[in-house]
């Protein structure tokens, strides 16, 4: 049996072609029974993220890894070739090593980012329901999750932002000791905002309010997380309230302004407002810098605490592919070990059929009244022969073309020192 992964990700095939290739949910089960029912794959786990659609497979060994491709594409309605131009391949220890990577961050577009060992695990799940899940890929993941852990609790490299959003929100969770009792004010309803009420969702925030030029669009955003819907002209009536001012509109103008922001921290008694302004052109006037207790930040400190960050994950990830390395090697290793019980397992029942065999001739002529002096010497020359049998012609062929290392092995094997009379 051999491991296998074909694949199309980010790096490889543009987003016309991975959307195209992406799998429903609620079709997966269908589809991996239909991988392994038509004998393209005797396992499979199929992961299916926008950045990726990659088939993990243990297939009989001397299959064609072309087939499997064949199926992707028949199944999505792409022609072959134009499909393998896109498509990478990995057998065996570099299987092992792209999903372990794969779950650990390291081959995201983000690097480092965690979401993906849970859509590994997810998919995971989704083939054991299947029933397309076997001793080979169960092995196989159940030891990647095990080094994708150990990679996320041994090393930094989901540690330090790398996204604007989660930047913006580790900024003010530096800022204030316990943003649990803040609020936040967040300017705009576009992705990086979304991103943004959904990162200080996750760590607590007190209260979100939402303003945006079209107050649905706010409303929309807001009942999502049980926050607050405004419209941009009631910023002023609400600034006062925010210890944290995060903004990012298409707007061309400022929408805060040096005026605003004073008026606000004196409502405020002067406790601090943090301010955030991730958009291009600027949301939020520059002088505002000049205002007391008020703390600007602007996309470009973003960036560079984002550019540093880049850096640490970089060198976690080479401490990251050094486990990896580690977990190939172990998981080789196992996997050696038990072919190895295999094989002594069918030697064992090799021996018990002929024990068997042999213990019938004798129980036959014992009946048959046959003395049981001679039965027994019968028993012990036939069972002497037959399990002498295989590993004499094997010391006779060696011996035939000169296989010093193959007799060497062989007399270890049997227990005999060929330097030695016995």
């Amino acid at each position: 049996m051999s491991l296998i992964t074909v694949g199309v990700n980010h790096k490889t095939a543009p987003v016309s072609i991975r959307e195209r290739l992406a799998f429903a949910p609620e079709k997966m089960v269908e589809a991996l029974s239909s991988l392994v029912s038509e004998k393209k794959a005797n396992e499979a786990v199929i992961v299916s993220t926008c950045n990726r659609t990659e088939l993990y497979c243990a297939i009989e060994d001397g299959r064609d890894v072309d087939d499997v491709i064949r199926w992707l594409g028949h199944y999505h309605q792409l022609d072959f070739d134009d499909l393998k131009q896109y498509c990478y391949t990995h057998f065996n220890d570099d299987s092992v090593r792209h999903v372990m990577r794969v779950a650990s961050g390291l081959d995201s577009l983000i690097l480092g980012e965690p979401q993906i060992l849970g859509q590994v695990k997810s998919a995971y799940a989704v083939s054991q329901e299947g029933e397309c899940i076997g001793p080979e890929l169960r092995a196989l993941f159940q030891r990647t999750f095990s080094i994708a852990k150990r990679v996320r609790t041994d090393t930094a490299i989901g540690e330090n932002p790398v996204s604007i959003a989660f930047a913006a929100v580790s900024l003010a969770q530096r800022i204030f000791a316990d943003i649990r009792q803040n609020t936040a004010l967040l300017i705009g309803a576009g992705q990086t905002i979304e991103l943004v009420a959904r990162h200080l969702k996750e760590q607590g925030v007190k209260r979100i309010i939402v303003a945006n030029r079209t107050l649905m669009r706010a409303e929309a955003l807001a009942n999502d997380l049980s926050a607050e819907a405004i419209m941009l002209g009631d910023i002023g009536d609400y600034l006062a309230q925010a210890d944290i001012v995060i903004s990012s509109t298409a707007s061309q103008l400022p929408i805060i302004g040096k005026g605003m922001v004073e008026r606000a921290t004196s409502k405020r008694r002067h406790n601090p407002m943090l301010l955030i302004d991730i958009a291009v052109p600027r949301d939020i006037e520059p002088e505002v810098e000049e205002v007391k207790d008020a703390y600007l930040y602007t996309v470009d400190d973003l960036h560079s605490v984002i550019e540093e960050n880049v850096r640490a994950r970089q060198d976690a990830a080479k401490a990251a592919e050094l486990i990896i390395e580690e977990g190939v090697d172990s998981y080789r290793r196992t996997l050696e070990s038990r072919k190895m019980s295999d094989l002594i397992v069918t030697y064992r029942h090799s021996a018990e059929d002929i024990k068997d065999i042999e213990l019938a001739k004798a129980m036959k002529s014992l009946e048959s009244g046959q003395s049981p002096e001679q039965v027994i010497n019968k028993l012990a020359h036939g069972l002497m022969n037959k399990l002498i049998h295989a590993p004499t012609r094997y010391l006779r062929e060696a011996g035939a073309d000169a296989d010093q290392h193959g007799l060497t092995i062989a007399a270890t094997v049997l227990g005999i020192n060929e330097d030695k009379d016995n």
